[in-house]
């Protein structure tokens, strides 16, 4: 798949010097690519023009997806944390998508992300609820490493908040830290099961069944696009819970 700078380049090319021509823009189209960090035509036009504004789900998932990033490598305990906020902000098919592709475009930084901050910079509630989303993602895979606070306390300056306001906001944050040992799980599933260690098999099996049928999106015909994704997303929560509880405990 070719980005837009890279298939600007060849078509240029092509039209000016045939097949060398086309060869030479690809490369430099490469280069604009790379430089200004666009996969998309949209956030191609959006930069060039220069003034158009970064709405405020796509700054978000572009602060989480460079955090994801800033680890070497996106942890799939990031993944699971960006799909928590996309469920949190409610957004429809269209909006997980645009958020997908801000994540990932996300990771290497770049200027559409600085503009973000720019733009609300003394904007105090929007500062603060990044700031919030970005400790989140911080604490998804385990405690924040020095590359992580850097970025979120650089972004903080840049959104006007105090240092010591900045380091508040990530109060709470380390509760929504993924589970890192089969053990945590094992607990964690019992919980949403709603039963304990001590519980017989009949009971598990009661328990999933009676939450399976509270939540399972086919009983939400006629609800938002939000709901039934919620629903889903709980639906898949519930039975990796159960099949986890159902292989420590032996039964089928």
């Amino acid at each position: 798949m070719f980005w837009p700078g890279t298939l600007i380049g060849i078509v240029a090319g092509w039209a000016l010097a045939s097949i060398p021509g086309a060869m030479l823009g690809g490369l430099l189209g490469q280069v604009l690519d790379r430089r200004m960090r666009q996969r998309t035509w949209r956030g191609l036009f959006e930069q060039l023009r220069g003034d158009a504004a970064v709405p405020d789900e796509e700054l978000l998932f572009l602060l989480l997806g460079r955090l994801a990033k800033s680890r070497g490598r996106v942890l799939d305990a990031h993944i699971q944390q960006a799909r928590a906020e996309m469920l949190r902000l409610g957004l429809d098919e269209a909006g997980r998508r645009r958020a997908i592709d801000a994540f990932g475009r996300g990771k290497q930084g770049g200027p559409r992300l600085d503009e973000g901050l720019l733009q609300r910079k003394g904007q105090r509630p929007q500062a603060d609820g990044l700031v919030q989303a970005c400790w989140r993602m911080a604490w998804a895979a385990g405690a924040p490493g020095a590359a992580e606070k850097t970025l979120i306390l650089r972004w903080g300056e840049g959104l006007g908040l105090p240092r010591a306001v900045v380091l508040a906001l990530a109060a709470g944050a380390e509760s929504v830290r993924a589970p890192q040992t089969r053990e945590e799980r094992y607990v964690l599933a019992l919980r949403l099961l709603g039963v304990d260690a001590a519980s017989a098999p009949e009971e598990i099996k009661r328990a999933y069944r009676r939450l399976i049928s509270q939540h399972h999106p086919d009983k939400l015909a006629g609800a938002s696009e939000a709901r039934i994704a919620a629903a889903t997303e709980k639906t898949r929560e519930i039975q990796a819970a159960y099949a986890l509880v159902r292989e420590r405990r032996g039964f089928r």
